[in-house]
């Protein structure tokens, strides 16, 4: 594969990232549990916190989608990558900036978590390195762009391959949603870190934050949902039920994504139940296009399992590859993705949302969602593109099969019972639990299981880092090309509006403006909105 060199360094990067975080995550969650002798040390409880979350929310899954995004690029158009200097530079940003940012976290000086917290600030260097990160994806998303407009304008009329229009349809959504922290960070955290200001409008903050808060959890599912519908039916020999279908979710994604994010700030008192209301209504729409690739994958496994001789009503099921990696990890995947999702829908209502707000169940929802159903697709892309990338193949189909099985089983050893003690009241993001009280050991046996989940999750990703080192190594193979599945209606005409992105960006844009303008405005009237600067780095 032709830029190969350029997807392996962001691959390669993005498991080293992630590995460091799960020894982090499994170490968080054994220090806080009855299993440690005595209290967890806080400060560096939460530099551990924030080092793992800023690591897998900004570094580990931009490192995928852009790696793959390059790919997908070079495979799926079937053309060198044009600008490679370019995205070279982006990885270089994204290096540099992580980098700052975590050593900045190392030093003790930033222990805000990834969402900041204003108007707690930190070591400028710890934005400063978030901004180059951002920056570096940027280069990364319009290169994107600018590589499919060339496309068509050499093959105008065609049909953009469907791996393309989805990885273009989430640099679009990425560069919109990743401007709310942005301007977040350039505009009222970093003054303030540099000390040019003495307070600062958390609400502002707050809202901004929202703005990327939750689209930023599309950016990551997307690439997620390329491997869903050009991988996944293709590894279990079959076809795509509907390239249609695959692309409106892609666009639907790319539309009500952006005008929810308020959903993130229902007890904020400055926001209006209007506008609550509102981002309610579209965070309900977000569930169409899952429910759409929902159906579409499983029409396709079904196709898939039917031509491998699957009879009878669920026949097909047991009759499908499940020693492929690629399959293996689409089933657990979208189990994994079903619980989540239904936890999804009392995050989003008001009334219910009362109940689980600021507890661990928020914290459980969100691991199974991304760290479950989205990073063991992270897997499943890295062991489909490996054999293309290094010209060797994939060591032991059946070892990446266990560390697979052992990530989906940690993960639900590690969120199901987040999710119980998170109904029985536990706050999220605590330190340490005094167990000896009456009220809380009854959720001492339950965390104590997420920590043994933590350790399995921790066995998981050992394995996988040794299976793509092993994989490096070996008999030498002619892998060709990637090759993404064939739809059923490949030959159907396209309809103009499926084809592009534009219109699709211009409704993302106008909705955002339309749910987030007046919120935004309305800090610029409040009086006396703007309270005094907390910060949490250590005095020399």
């Amino acid at each position: 594969m032709a830029s190969r060199r350029l997807v392996l360094a962001h691959f390669w990067l993005a498991f080293a990232t992630f590995a460091g975080s799960v020894v982090l995550g499994a170490w968080q969650m054994w220090a806080r549990s009855p299993l440690h002798s005595g209290p967890a040390d806080a400060d560096l409880y939460y530099s551990s916190v924030t080092a793992h979350g800023t690591a897998l929310a900004y570094v580990f899954p931009t490192l995928i989608a852009m790696g793959f995004g390059y790919a997908v690029c070079v495979s799926a158009l079937d053309r060198p990558l044009r600008g490679e200097r370019l995205a070279w530079a982006g990885f270089v940003f994204v290096l540099v900036g992580a980098l700052m940012s975590l050593l900045a976290v190392a030093a003790g000086n930033s222990s805000v978590l990834y969402t900041f917290y204003p108007p707690l600030t930190a070591s400028p260097f710890y934005y400063l390195g978030i901004v180059l990160a951002v920056v570096g994806s940027w280069f990364w998303a319009g290169l994107m762009l600018y590589n499919m407009r060339k496309w068509r304008e050499e093959h105008p009329g065609e049909r953009v391959p469907l791996a393309v229009f989805g990885t273009v349809a989430n640099a679009l959504l990425w560069v919109w949603t990743s401007l709310g922290a942005a301007l977040e960070l350039l505009l009222l955290i970093l003054p303030t870190a540099l000390g040019w200001s003495t307070g600062i409008d958390a609400g502002l903050s707050r809202v901004l934050f929202s703005w990327t808060l939750h689209a930023i959890v599309y950016f990551w599912l997307l690439p997620a949902y390329v491997a869903f519908y050009t991988l996944a039916p293709q590894a279990a020999g079959g076809r795509l039920y509907s390239d249609r279908m695959a692309r409106v979710s892609f666009v639907l994604f790319l539309v009500l994504a952006m005008p929810i994010g308020i959903h993130h700030l229902f007890a904020d008192p400055h926001i209006g139940a209007g506008f609550k209301f509102l981002h309610t209504v579209f965070t309900a729409g977000v569930a169409i296009p899952t429910l759409l690739t929902v159906f579409t994958l499983t029409a396709s496994l079904e196709i898939a399992g039917r031509l491998r001789g699957g009879r009878g009503l669920l026949g097909w099921v047991a009759a499908l590859p499940w020693d492929r990696p690629a399959v293996l990890a689409t089933g657990l995947s979208l189990v994994m993705l079903g619980l989540g999702g239904a936890g999804g829908l009392i995050n989003m209502s008001y009334a219910l949302n009362s109940t689980i707000h600021n507890t661990q169940w928020v914290t459980g929802h969100f691991h199974l969602i991304f760290a479950g159903s989205v990073v063991i697709m992270y897997f499943a892309i890295a062991y489909e593109l490996w054999p293309h990338l290094t010209g060797h193949p994939l060591r032991s189909a059946s070892l990446a099969c266990l560390q697979l099985w052992l990530w989906f089983v940690g993960m639900l050893v590690v969120t199901l019972p987040w999710h119980v003690v998170g109904l029985m009241g536990q706050p999220r993001r605590m330190a340490y639990y005094d167990w000896s009280h009456p009220e809380l050991a009854a959720q001492g046996p339950l965390v104590s299981a997420s920590a043994v989940g933590g350790f399995v999750l921790l066995v998981s990703a050992v394995l996988l880092i040794v299976i793509l080192v092993r994989s490096r190594n070996g008999e030498t193979v002619g892998a060709g090309a990637l090759s993404y599945a064939q739809a059923l209606d490949a030959a159907t005409p396209l309809p103009r509006a499926l084809n592009s992105l534009g219109i699709w960006a211009g409704l993302m844009i106008a909705l955002t403006v339309v749910n987030y303008g007046y919120p935004i405005a309305q800090s610029f009237f409040l009086q006396h909105n703007t309270v005094p600067a907390q910060s949490v780095q250590r005095a020399p």
